[in-house]
């Protein structure tokens, strides 16, 4: 009897354990495509190779660009060519799609329209590219940075007043086990974490101190999983001040021979998630994995 009850107590624990350790959805994070998704860049040397890689791997529930995907039709009819008419494709604002009327335009009629597993608008003058959603154990917040209180164009990268208390009430009102912020601009820029490649230092949320060390608190205080971001077009993952910061890099191929491109897929847990990098290190479509990490 002694044996049969241990036996069971194993089986469940085993089970239990197996059962944590589920993946319940994966998605892919690639960012600063900026102009080579054009037609003439439509092969794989470019953004075309990293959704070619992706597909060969295999894509996840949908994918999350962080900034600078201008002309963001492009990136758009490539992803949709690649793995089928309705994959979902969430769009961040960064500041080369900000600078851009018709980019813009684009993006808020397609936030309108197509954003699914909506949770909440953005602030007045900035519903539609500020947004949350949901899919099953994640939250998602994404911010348009380039929002400075009165137009979702008006600022360089910072966290503006009415950004600041949607986020906060934004994130007090989810339940999820797992949340994440999306933005384009890191807290602090850090060097590519393969070559060592540094650009845009101090020309990031740092810019404005006092606004952006009140987001990485109100991050802190939600126990936000990670921050994600673009904009410097290297690969980084480091801690800011308690912060887990994940910039995306570079998915334009050759288009910048400074740093690999690169990809990631995120694989969601029931309280977790890891995230492979993939970069193509010879510049010329050959996507490999080079890091996996996790996140608690």
């Amino acid at each position: 009897m002694k044996i049969k009850k241990l036996f069971l107590i194993f089986l469940l624990a085993f089970t239990s354990s197996n059962f944590a350790q589920t993946e319940l959805f994966s998605f892919e994070v690639t960012a600063d495509m900026r102009r080579f998704a054009k037609t003439e860049y439509q092969n794989s040397q470019y953004f075309l190779g990293a959704l070619e890689a992706i597909k060969k791997i295999g894509h996840g529930k949908f994918m999350i660009s962080p900034g600078d995907i201008d002309p963001p039709w492009f990136v758009c009819n490539l992803i949709n060519q690649t793995f089928g008419d309705g994959y979902l494709w969430y769009p961040v604002i960064g500041n080369h799609d900000s600078e851009t009327p018709k980019d813009m335009h684009w993006l808020r009629d397609y936030c309108k329209q197509h954003i699914q597993n909506l949770t909440r608008k953005g602030p007045t003058n900035c519903t539609e590219t500020t947004y949350s959603f949901d899919y099953k154990n994640v939250h998602f917040a994404v911010i348009n940075e380039h929002f400075d209180n009165n137009s979702d164009v008006g600022s360089k990268g910072d966290i503006c007043d009415s950004t600041f208390c949607w986020l906060k009430k934004d994130l007090a009102k989810s339940k999820e086990p797992i949340k994440l912020v999306i933005g384009n601009e890191p807290m602090v820029s850090l060097p590519d974490y393969d070559n060592g490649r540094h650009r845009h230092k101090g020309d990031n949320l740092d810019a404005h101190p006092e606004n952006s060390h009140r987001f990485q608190q109100l991050l802190k205080d939600n126990n936000v999983l990670a921050y994600l971001c673009g904009h410097t077009r290297n690969f980084s993952f480091g801690n800011i001040n308690g912060i887990t910061q994940i910039d995306a890099g570079h998915s334009r191929g050759i288009g910048d021979k400074g740093a690999p491109s690169t990809f990631l897929k995120f694989h969601v847990f029931k309280d977790h998630l890891t995230f492979d990098v993939y970069r193509d290190d010879s510049n010329g479509g050959e996507y490999k994995l080079k890091h996996t990490f996790e996140l608690k």
